[in-house]
């Protein structure tokens, strides 16, 4: 029974932390990036990443791997439209990955606390891994596709304005758009995750303070805001507002085909917004950087502002990184 009970509690941890991953990641290709884990960062460089994770007693436990860059291995997926899903891809690969980390560090510790340490290590098995992103998809297209959809169809049927393609996808996105609000206030109650989006604001105070130039210390850290524009919270936010415009393209009329479309639609909408992102990051006063204010208005709720424990982790996790990325022998410049 402790075992089911383990896995069970890790289960809905991770499922809780992996809707969030998204909101949590770099939503560019960054020089320098991040995310939030369980009591830890996962910072990451062009070709290394790193993970620190601080244990009750005040430990830290790190992890470092090498990583390449899809688009140095295929030249293709560097193309405008391609990188996009590449980069995208392989941040949540490695957001997996940090998060399977820090949720195997918390089992660890749970066991511990329990009096119940094993021979081997506590770990999260594969197959709960593989259980939970399931779970996860399934749970990310019901709410923000099947939901919003199912909502607005039924709106039509009452309300006669809603016949036309965009004034229906419009409906359909501020349906998608409260949901999501909604997820993350519930969400952010919860004393957990409120510690994630600490971790998540110490990840950008860190990432500021080595962009700045400037040594990389607590002190200097703490001097910065937690709002960063390349956050995958403004990402999102671009992936609604976009999808708004996309769904109105689609000329079909049914429940089913209108369903299908949004699942089918997708990596093309991930792909736009990211060049959207991508293109307003770079050029802060053009008309599309007000696409970027929405989801910097929006981490008021995903970042919180870190205790100095927390930003020391980050540090670590960053100064792990770039350690490594010297050693294959990269060339790390403030951007």
């Amino acid at each position: 029974m402790p075992r089911i009970s383990n896995h069970f509690r890790a289960f809905w941890r991770l499922a809780t932390h992996a809707q969030l991953m998204p909101v949590l990641e770099s939503g560019d290709d960054p020089l320098i990036g991040g995310q939030a884990v369980i009591e830890g960062v996962m910072m990451r460089a062009p070709h290394s990443y790193c993970i620190s994770i601080r244990r009750p007693d005040g430990e830290i436990v790190s992890k470092q791997e090498p990583i390449e860059r899809l688009s140095e291995k295929h030249k293709y997926w560097g193309w405008p439209g391609l990188r996009g899903l590449a980069t995208l891809g392989q941040a949540l690969t490695l957001g997996m990955r940090a998060l399977r980390f820090s949720a195997n560090e918390a089992l660890e510790e749970e066991k511990k606390a329990e009096g119940t340490a094993a021979k081997n290590s506590a770990e999260v098995p594969g197959w709960l891994m593989a259980a939970n992103i399931a779970f996860s998809i399934g749970f990310f297209i019901f709410l923000y596709k099947f939901v919003p959809l199912w909502l607005t169809s039924a709106v039509q049927e009452r309300v006669s304005w809603l016949d036309g393609n965009f004034s229906f996808s419009l409906a359909d996105g501020i349906i998608r758009l409260a949901i999501f609000l909604t997820f993350l206030t519930l969400v952010s109650r919860m004393s957990d995750i409120r510690r994630v989006f600490q971790y998540h604001g110490a990840e950008h105070k860190v990432v500021f303070n080595y962009e700045s130039g400037r040594p990389v210390n607590i002190g200097q850290a703490q001097s910065f805001t937690t709002f960063h524009p390349r956050c995958g919270t403004s990402f999102l936010m671009v992936v609604m507002l976009v999808s708004i415009f996309v769904y109105a393209l689609v000329p079909y009329q049914g429940f089913a085909a209108k369903m299908l479309a949004r699942v089918v639609l997708l990596p093309v909408i991930a792909a736009v917004s990211y060049e959207v992102i991508r293109f307003a990051s770079r050029r802060r006063g053009h008309l599309l950087a007000w696409l970027v204010a929405p989801g910097l208005w929006l981490q008021r709720i995903t970042t919180k502002d870190p205790s100095d424990d927390q930003v020391e982790i980050s540090i670590h996790a960053l100064e792990g990184a770039m350690a490594l990325e010297r050693e294959q022998n990269g060339e790390l410049v403030v951007a």
